[in-house]
Protein backbone atom coordinates (compact mmCIF):
# COMPACT_ATOMS: atom_id res chain seq x y z
CA UNK A 1 0.00 0.00 0.00
CA UNK A 2 1.83 3.34 -0.90
CA UNK A 3 1.48 6.67 1.43
CA UNK A 4 -1.26 8.31 -0.31
CA UNK A 5 -3.39 5.21 0.32
CA UNK A 6 -2.48 4.90 3.82
CA UNK A 7 -3.21 8.60 4.55
CA UNK A 8 -6.79 8.45 2.61
CA UNK A 9 -7.23 5.30 5.01
CA UNK A 10 -5.78 6.71 8.25
CA UNK A 11 -7.41 10.30 7.30
CA UNK A 12 -11.09 9.02 7.23
CA UNK A 13 -11.30 8.22 10.33
CA UNK A 14 -8.54 10.09 12.37
CA UNK A 15 -7.67 13.61 12.52
CA UNK A 16 -3.79 14.98 12.20
CA UNK A 17 -1.34 17.81 11.58
CA UNK A 18 -0.36 18.64 8.13
CA UNK A 19 3.56 19.13 7.70
CA UNK A 20 4.70 20.75 4.79
CA UNK A 21 8.35 22.40 4.03
CA UNK A 22 7.43 26.17 1.95
CA UNK A 23 10.85 27.64 1.91
CA UNK A 24 14.40 26.14 1.96
CA UNK A 25 17.79 28.69 2.36
CA UNK A 26 20.88 27.48 1.83
CA UNK A 27 20.72 23.11 2.38
CA UNK A 28 17.92 21.32 3.75
CA UNK A 29 17.12 17.37 4.22
CA UNK A 30 13.91 18.20 1.70
CA UNK A 31 12.88 20.20 -1.04
CA UNK A 32 10.53 22.52 -0.97
CA UNK A 33 7.00 20.81 -1.08
CA UNK A 34 8.26 18.22 0.60
CA UNK A 35 5.09 17.17 3.77
CA UNK A 36 4.34 14.90 6.34
CA UNK A 37 0.97 14.31 8.20
CA UNK A 38 1.61 13.34 11.73
CA UNK A 39 -1.50 11.14 13.72
CA UNK A 40 -0.84 10.36 17.55
CA UNK A 41 0.47 7.34 17.33
CA UNK A 42 2.05 7.19 13.54
CA UNK A 43 2.92 9.17 10.20
CA UNK A 44 2.56 9.18 6.21
CA UNK A 45 5.46 10.83 4.44
CA UNK A 46 8.85 12.70 5.91
CA UNK A 47 9.99 15.74 5.80
CA UNK A 48 14.11 14.79 6.26
CA UNK A 49 14.26 12.81 8.99
CA UNK A 50 16.88 13.53 11.60
CA UNK A 51 15.86 16.71 14.71
CA UNK A 52 13.88 18.90 12.26
CA UNK A 53 11.58 16.15 11.61
CA UNK A 54 11.19 15.13 15.27
CA UNK A 55 10.64 18.52 16.66
CA UNK A 56 7.77 18.94 13.91
CA UNK A 57 6.53 15.29 15.03
CA UNK A 58 6.76 16.58 18.76
CA UNK A 59 4.91 19.72 18.36
CA UNK A 60 2.13 18.38 15.99
CA UNK A 61 1.48 15.56 18.50
CA UNK A 62 0.99 18.51 21.21
CA UNK A 63 -1.23 20.36 19.03
CA UNK A 64 -3.30 16.81 18.57
CA UNK A 65 -3.33 16.32 22.29
CA UNK A 66 -4.57 19.82 22.81
CA UNK A 67 -1.66 22.19 22.57
CA UNK A 68 -1.35 25.62 20.56
CA UNK A 69 -0.60 24.92 17.00
CA UNK A 70 2.21 27.40 15.35
CA UNK A 71 1.18 27.26 12.19
CA UNK A 72 4.93 28.43 10.81
CA UNK A 73 8.16 27.41 11.79
CA UNK A 74 11.85 28.27 11.09
CA UNK A 75 14.45 25.87 11.94
CA UNK A 76 17.97 27.00 11.46
CA UNK A 77 19.08 23.61 11.30
CA UNK A 78 22.68 24.31 12.10
CA UNK A 79 22.98 26.41 15.40
CA UNK A 80 19.53 25.11 16.70
CA UNK A 81 18.83 21.68 15.89
CA UNK A 82 22.43 20.26 15.18
CA UNK A 83 21.87 18.87 11.47
CA UNK A 84 24.78 19.33 9.14
CA UNK A 85 22.45 20.93 6.04
CA UNK A 86 23.23 24.07 7.59
CA UNK A 87 20.79 25.75 5.70
CA UNK A 88 16.99 27.23 7.30
CA UNK A 89 13.54 24.83 6.30
CA UNK A 90 10.34 26.92 7.25
CA UNK A 91 7.39 24.71 8.11
CA UNK A 92 3.82 24.86 7.36
CA UNK A 93 1.63 22.98 10.06
CA UNK A 94 -2.12 22.93 10.14
CA UNK A 95 -4.40 20.76 11.42
CA UNK A 96 -6.76 18.35 8.94
CA UNK A 97 -9.31 15.71 8.79
CA UNK A 98 -11.34 13.82 6.58
CA UNK A 99 -13.44 16.97 5.74
CA UNK A 100 -9.79 17.78 4.05
CA UNK A 101 -8.99 15.31 2.01
CA UNK A 102 -10.42 16.71 -1.14
CA UNK A 103 -8.31 19.69 -1.01
CA UNK A 104 -5.54 17.44 0.26
CA UNK A 105 -5.73 15.14 -2.95
CA UNK A 106 -5.57 17.94 -5.33
CA UNK A 107 -2.60 19.46 -3.76
CA UNK A 108 -0.91 16.05 -3.39
CA UNK A 109 -1.08 15.35 -7.15
CA UNK A 110 2.05 14.90 -8.45
CA UNK A 111 2.94 15.43 -11.92
CA UNK A 112 3.11 12.04 -13.48
CA UNK A 113 5.35 11.76 -16.13
CA UNK A 114 4.24 9.16 -18.84
CA UNK A 115 6.41 6.61 -19.14
CA UNK A 116 5.78 3.04 -21.49
CA UNK A 117 7.33 -0.31 -21.12
CA UNK A 118 7.38 -2.72 -23.37
CA UNK A 119 7.98 -6.42 -22.14
CA UNK A 120 6.07 -8.57 -19.26
CA UNK A 121 8.71 -10.59 -18.24
CA UNK A 122 11.28 -10.71 -15.45
CA UNK A 123 13.13 -7.66 -16.10
CA UNK A 124 9.99 -5.72 -16.85
CA UNK A 125 8.00 -6.85 -13.56
CA UNK A 126 10.87 -6.20 -11.23
CA UNK A 127 10.70 -2.43 -13.43
CA UNK A 128 6.96 -1.85 -12.56
CA UNK A 129 7.48 -2.65 -8.71
CA UNK A 130 10.51 -0.20 -8.56
CA UNK A 131 8.83 2.61 -10.81
CA UNK A 132 5.49 2.18 -9.05
CA UNK A 133 6.19 4.61 -5.97
CA UNK A 134 8.19 7.01 -8.78
CA UNK A 135 6.17 10.17 -10.26
CA UNK A 136 5.31 8.34 -13.35
CA UNK A 137 2.71 7.30 -15.41
CA UNK A 138 3.20 4.16 -16.78
CA UNK A 139 2.21 1.82 -19.11
CA UNK A 140 2.78 -1.61 -19.61
CA UNK A 141 2.25 -3.27 -22.84
CA UNK A 142 2.34 -6.67 -24.09
CA UNK A 143 1.76 -8.64 -27.07
CA UNK A 144 1.33 -12.21 -24.94
CA UNK A 145 -2.80 -12.75 -22.98
CA UNK A 146 -2.22 -13.63 -19.17
CA UNK A 147 1.36 -12.14 -19.15
CA UNK A 148 0.40 -9.45 -16.05
CA UNK A 149 0.44 -10.77 -12.86
CA UNK A 150 -2.44 -10.24 -10.64
CA UNK A 151 -0.83 -7.73 -8.49
CA UNK A 152 -0.07 -5.27 -10.72
CA UNK A 153 0.07 -2.54 -9.10
CA UNK A 154 -3.19 0.22 -8.88
CA UNK A 155 -1.12 3.16 -10.76
CA UNK A 156 -0.09 1.05 -13.68
CA UNK A 157 -2.24 0.39 -17.04
CA UNK A 158 -1.60 -3.15 -18.65
CA UNK A 159 -2.49 -3.13 -22.27
CA UNK A 160 -2.42 -5.97 -24.75
CA UNK A 161 -1.40 -5.23 -27.95
CA UNK A 162 -1.02 -7.33 -31.53
CA UNK A 163 1.23 -6.11 -33.08
CA UNK A 164 2.65 -4.26 -30.18
CA UNK A 165 4.64 -1.93 -31.96
CA UNK A 166 0.90 -0.33 -32.76
CA UNK A 167 0.65 0.75 -29.01
CA UNK A 168 3.30 3.36 -29.93
CA UNK A 169 0.98 5.71 -31.98
CA UNK A 170 -1.20 6.10 -28.85
CA UNK A 171 1.68 7.50 -26.69
CA UNK A 172 1.25 10.77 -25.21
CA UNK A 173 3.29 13.25 -26.21
CA UNK A 174 6.81 13.44 -24.21
CA UNK A 175 6.65 9.84 -23.37
CA UNK A 176 9.64 7.69 -22.13
CA UNK A 177 9.46 4.16 -23.86
CA UNK A 178 11.53 1.31 -22.39
CA UNK A 179 11.56 -2.03 -24.92
CA UNK A 180 12.12 -5.02 -23.31
CA UNK A 181 10.22 -7.44 -24.82
CA UNK A 182 10.28 -11.56 -24.77
CA UNK A 183 11.52 -11.61 -28.68
CA UNK A 184 14.38 -9.42 -30.85
CA UNK A 185 12.19 -9.15 -33.43
CA UNK A 186 9.07 -7.67 -31.36
CA UNK A 187 12.13 -5.16 -29.70
CA UNK A 188 12.91 -4.52 -33.77
CA UNK A 189 8.97 -3.47 -34.30
CA UNK A 190 8.53 -1.41 -31.33
CA UNK A 191 11.82 0.70 -31.84
CA UNK A 192 11.57 1.00 -35.65
CA UNK A 193 7.69 2.32 -34.94
CA UNK A 194 9.37 4.84 -32.44
CA UNK A 195 11.78 5.76 -35.05
CA UNK A 196 9.33 6.41 -37.08
CA UNK A 197 7.44 8.64 -34.65
CA UNK A 198 10.47 10.42 -34.10
CA UNK A 199 10.65 10.85 -37.63
CA UNK A 200 7.07 12.54 -37.79
CA UNK A 201 6.54 14.58 -34.64
CA UNK A 202 9.58 14.37 -32.69
CA UNK A 203 8.02 14.09 -29.47
CA UNK A 204 8.99 10.92 -27.80
CA UNK A 205 10.77 12.40 -24.40
CA UNK A 206 13.74 8.78 -24.52
CA UNK A 207 13.99 5.56 -25.76
CA UNK A 208 15.64 2.95 -24.01
CA UNK A 209 16.76 -1.27 -25.20
CA UNK A 210 17.41 -3.47 -23.23
CA UNK A 211 20.76 -5.48 -24.46
CA UNK A 212 24.20 -5.27 -24.64
CA UNK A 213 26.53 -3.22 -27.20
CA UNK A 214 26.50 -6.52 -29.88
CA UNK A 215 22.74 -6.81 -29.46
CA UNK A 216 22.52 -2.88 -30.19
CA UNK A 217 25.45 -3.43 -33.49
CA UNK A 218 23.47 -6.05 -34.64
CA UNK A 219 19.92 -3.88 -34.39
CA UNK A 220 21.65 -0.76 -35.94
CA UNK A 221 22.36 -2.97 -39.52
CA UNK A 222 18.66 -4.13 -39.33
CA UNK A 223 17.72 -0.61 -38.90
CA UNK A 224 19.48 0.25 -42.15
CA UNK A 225 17.76 -1.86 -43.97
CA UNK A 226 14.61 -0.63 -43.10
CA UNK A 227 15.52 2.69 -44.36
CA UNK A 228 16.86 4.11 -41.17
CA UNK A 229 19.97 6.06 -40.69
CA UNK A 230 22.56 6.80 -37.90
CA UNK A 231 20.52 10.15 -37.42
CA UNK A 232 17.50 8.32 -36.57
CA UNK A 233 18.64 5.75 -34.02
CA UNK A 234 21.70 8.28 -32.76
CA UNK A 235 19.24 9.23 -29.94
CA UNK A 236 18.25 5.36 -28.55
CA UNK A 237 19.93 4.40 -25.15
CA UNK A 238 21.04 0.81 -25.52
CA UNK A 239 22.59 -0.94 -22.93
CA UNK A 240 20.42 0.80 -20.66
CA UNK A 241 20.73 1.20 -17.08
CA UNK A 242 23.45 3.77 -15.25
CA UNK A 243 27.01 2.88 -16.15
CA UNK A 244 29.03 0.79 -13.70
CA UNK A 245 25.97 -1.16 -12.49
CA UNK A 246 27.04 -5.14 -13.13
CA UNK A 247 24.57 -6.79 -12.21
CA UNK A 248 22.10 -8.60 -14.20
CA UNK A 249 19.73 -9.72 -11.27
CA UNK A 250 16.06 -8.41 -12.38
CA UNK A 251 16.09 -6.19 -9.63
CA UNK A 252 19.49 -4.54 -9.83
CA UNK A 253 18.69 -4.23 -13.77
CA UNK A 254 15.11 -2.20 -12.68
CA UNK A 255 16.93 -0.48 -10.33
CA UNK A 256 19.84 0.89 -12.52
CA UNK A 257 17.12 1.74 -14.77
CA UNK A 258 14.60 3.74 -12.41
CA UNK A 259 17.93 5.55 -11.68
CA UNK A 260 18.23 6.52 -15.14
CA UNK A 261 14.97 7.35 -15.76
CA UNK A 262 15.04 10.17 -13.12
CA UNK A 263 17.77 11.22 -14.31
CA UNK A 264 16.80 11.52 -18.28
CA UNK A 265 12.73 13.74 -16.23
CA UNK A 266 15.32 15.89 -14.08
CA UNK A 267 13.79 14.57 -11.05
Amino acid sequence: MSDLQVLWSRLAHESAVWVQVVEVQGSGPREVGAWMVVFARSQVGTIGGGHLEWKALAHARAALAGAALEARQRHALGPSLGQCCGGVVHLSLKKVSADDMPSLRKSLLEPAHPLALFGGGHVGQALVQALAPLPFALTWVDSRDGIFPVDVPPSVVCEHSDPVQWAVRDLPPGSAVLIMSFSHAEDLDVLAECLLRQRRQADLRWVGLIGSQTKWASFRHRLAERGFAEADWAGVACPIGLAGIKGKQPAVIAASVAAQLLQVFGL
